[in-house]
């Protein structure tokens, strides 16, 4: 079952979905990962009843950083930002279904830290409070 997880990351990072930008994003956060390079940016359009319409993003780095971005895009469409506001690591390691040991954790959850702060509208989110997701 694990070759499954392994295939699908890999699918994910070879031909990630939404990858792009949005033209006119309502919503959009950059950070990097200093520990691995990492760059994750996401952008948003959210309609007037906070359903995410549009979702894309952008990044480099490694496999498991970028999988789980685009990953995340698939998740997250149709959702509102209350419900996105919900997620948590939880969801993006089921989402990955492989163990992540604690140096890939933090390139398994950039995206999840990065689409937090934009969805929060904080722009210079430090993410302190990751390890409660």
């Amino acid at each position: 079952m694990e070759d499954f997880y392994r295939e699908n990351i890999l699918d994910h990072y070879r031909h990630p979905r939404n990858k792009g930008r949005l033209e006119n994003p309502t919503h959009s956060h950059e950070e990097s990962n200093p520990l691995c390079g990492d760059v994750i940016r996401i952008d948003l359009h959210v309609t007037d009843d906070d359903v995410i319409d549009q979702v894309s993003f952008e990044g480099q780095g490694c496999a498991i950083s970028q999988a789980s971005a685009s990953m995340l895009t698939e998740m997250i469409q149709g959702k509102t930002l209350d419900e996105v506001k919900q997620l948590g690591k939880e969801d993006i390691l089921e989402a990955l279904g492989i163990e992540v040991g604690p140096v890939r954790l933090k390139c398994a959850l950039l995206s999840l830290k990065v689409l937090k702060a934009g969805a929060y509208g904080l722009p210079d989110w430090t993410g302190e409070d990751e390890e409660n997701w």
